[in-house]
């Protein structure tokens, strides 16, 4: 969990100021040793992580969600996005412009926040409580009908 935190709090400062997400994936090299595949730069609302050829096992997939926005419910991973670490058959990890950082375990269909605000760095422009209430975790059918107010 450290790699990703560190290459989630490494991306964060870049996705923020160009407002846009960056993304890729977790997984073991030929040498059996856990790496991140180099980030790839998506757009505003998402990201589509180029192949990983340096990982011969893919665990997770890694993404940011760029700057802050009071239009765009960005403090929680969207249903695309445990939707398709499950399409793939992987778990996830997502870093918000507040700086919360999560888990996705796409087999049970829940997110997990690892650590709350701050905890990565922050878009300075973040507004805390924008969204309500951030449950520490949530079912996916929570989150849709979260999403879906």
């Amino acid at each position: 969990m450290s790699l990703v935190r560190g290459v989630l709090a490494g991306l964060q400062a870049q996705s923020i100021s160009e407002n846009v997400e960056y993304c890729g994936y977790i997984g073991f090299d030929a040498a059996g040793e856990l790496i991140a595949s180099p980030a790839t730069r998506g757009d505003e609302g998402s990201c589509m992580p180029d192949d990983p050829v340096s990982l011969k096992v893919i665990t997770a997939s890694y993404h940011t969600h760029g700057a802050y926005s009071p239009d765009y419910y960005n403090e929680v991973p969207s249903t695309d996005d445990i939707e398709g670490d499950e399409q793939e058959g992987i778990d996830g990890y997502v870093a918000t412009p507040g700086g919360r950082f999560w888990y996705v375990d796409s087999g049970d269909m829940v997110i997990s926040q690892i650590c709350g605000l701050k905890c990565l760095p922050s878009d300075s422009d973040f507004v805390q409580g924008d969204m309500g209430r951030i449950a520490q975790s949530y079912h996916y059918d929570d989150l849709v009908t979260l999403l879906d107010q």
